[in-house]
């Protein structure tokens, strides 16, 4: 798998969430009650607008809505999106997912090792129930564990009238800083 963590060109450091009351503890296995992630602030948004320019995720137009360490939402539209028949396409969908989850998990990293550390995907199951032919998907993360070495997060994907998609899970690696 290719590191799909959105600090893979980073050059610098986004500025530092905001700490909420949904930090988790170093580790933590089994589900985890989902807490809301606060919105993406327009300070990260300007800060990550250069470094993404050119992505799959400017491709796909994907679009972060919600982020913090345990999860967040991300949403995508089903056009540009589709495979030939005209529907939302599986990769599509899991790029969608993996996307969130891991931007989820660069904050677990900076939590667990400080500024600089780094999150990389080390693997991606999607079981997909249906599909979309028009209009937005959003996905929801939700971190399932949240250690010191690894962050594995559950990414739900729905249509606008709430229709479960996509379910899939992403494991990711926290690297401390080199």
């Amino acid at each position: 798998m290719t590191d799909s963590s959105p600090s893979a060109a980073r050059p610098t450091d986004p500025p530092a969430p905001a700490p909420t009351d949904a930090a988790a503890p170093a580790a933590q296995a089994g589900p985890m009650p989902p807490s809301p992630a606060p919105p993406v602030s327009e300070e990260l948004r300007d800060h990550f607008a250069p470094l993404l320019r050119g992505t799959l995720m400017e491709r796909c137009g994907i679009e972060l809505l919600t982020l913090d360490a345990g999860g967040g939402t991300a949403s995508m539209p089903v056009a540009g999106n589709t495979q030939p028949a005209g529907l939302l396409h599986g990769g599509a969908t899991i790029a969608l997912a993996e996307t969130i989850a891991s931007f989820a998990a660069q904050l677990r990293a900076r939590e667990v090792h400080g500024e600089g550390a780094q999150a990389v995907g080390t693997s991606v199951s999607a079981l997909h129930h249906r599909s979309a032919r028009r209009g937005t998907v959003v996905a929801t993360c939700t971190a399932r564990h949240l250690g010191r070495q690894v962050a594995s997060y559950l990414v739900d994907v729905h249509d606008e009238d709430g229709t479960l998609m996509s379910t899939v899970t992403v494991s990711t690696q926290l690297l401390p800083p080199r």
